[in-house]
């Protein structure tokens, strides 16, 4: 075991898949000669050529539609977008053919693309750069949406989405590129669709992905210094999404608060609720809470921007409200 950043661990996935299979292309605005807006693709275009590492226009819709052209005439292209906020532009080329195209086609065309693109809030990036849209993508049918916490999701994570036959979301929070965690030194791969029950606890489970896992665990340890123990889980992916991890926390421990950064109006926090709600109603000693962004574009100036994201202490005061209810 080797400890390795984030944005190490989805560099050795991509270099791993380009040596393995001469098909796999990137494509995106400053991927090349600038190595990627948040380096993770640095040295690729010397290593593998401007034929397979490309620098593109700055048009999302061209970029992701180019991509799909691609993965249908048999490559299997990388497409990064930089923020989640940008691929609104390319929502049309996503979500009305690359989620419907093997649908549409009877099972005959497949669209084996990833489409990485960073998001969350937290480093005064301003509200444009910011947002937390990825429930959006979940929505879609068609469409596998991968959202990693650790250096460990990342590596195992991407390895999945490269071999996936249909278009894959691949979402990188900007707080996280510079998080260390051991990894293997062997490539290992993470299936869809798993959860990490991300730390033990018995009395309230504080459900998050991505970003809003490091909030669990912090408000975890808050928790614990009031004696009350949380399970933390960590989603690992959206859609597919491990319901049956979340149903079995919660009939253990028979609360569930839900974390996210998005806004809390229409927002995936909602959808887990629902969820626990339909399978494990009898279980609950009280009602599923959620603690969201706030319902404002993320401000830039630090302080606000702190104000508007969840916070590990107001994480615990909801569950201890559950708790001593």
């Amino acid at each position: 075991m080797a400890e390795t950043t984030f944005r190490e661990a989805l560099r050795l996935a991509l270099r791993e898949r380009l040596l393995a299979d001469p098909a796999t292309i990137m494509m995106g605005e400053d991927i090349g000669a600038y190595g990627g807006s948040y380096a993770v693709t640095k040295g690729f275009l010397d290593e593998f050529g401007p034929e397979r590492i490309r620098d593109t226009p700055i048009s999302e819709s061209v970029i992701v539609g180019a991509g799909i052209g691609a993965a249908m005439g048999g490559l299997h292209p990388v497409v990064e977008l930089m923020t989640i906020n940008f691929s609104l532009l390319a929502f049309d080329q996503i979500v009305n053919n690359a989620a419907k195209i093997h649908y549409m086609s009877g099972g005959q065309l497949n669209v084996p693309m990833v489409i990485r693109m960073a998001s969350g809030a937290g480093s005064q990036l301003g509200a444009q750069h910011s947002h937390s849209l990825e429930g959006w993508y979940a929505h879609i049918p068609g469409l596998s949406v991968v959202v990693p916490y650790t250096p460990y999701d990342a590596r195992g994570l991407l390895a999945t989405a490269l071999r996936d036959p249909n278009p894959v979301i691949f979402i990188e929070h900007t707080a996280l590129y510079s998080r260390k965690g051991d990894l293997p030194g062997e490539p290992y791969s993470i299936p869809f669709g798993q959860a990490e029950v991300h730390r033990q606890g018995a009395d309230v489970t504080l459900i998050g992905y991505s970003g809003s896992v490091y909030q669990c665990a912090q408000a975890a340890d808050l928790l614990a210094a009031d004696g009350i123990e949380a399970e933390v889980l960590n989603l690992r992916t959206l859609r597919p999404l491990d319901t049956e991890t979340i149903v079995a926390s919660v009939r253990k421990t028979h609360r569930a608060v839900v974390v996210e950064d998005d806004w809390k109006f229409g927002g995936f926090a909602g959808e887990i609720a629902a969820i626990i709600m339909e399978q494990a109603f009898d279980d609950l000693d009280a009602p599923v809470a959620r603690v969201c962004g706030a319902d404002v574009p993320i401000p830039y100036a630090k302080e606000l921007e702190q104000a508007a994201l969840p916070q590990p202490a107001d994480i615990a005061t909801a569950a201890k409200g559950l708790v001593q209810a």
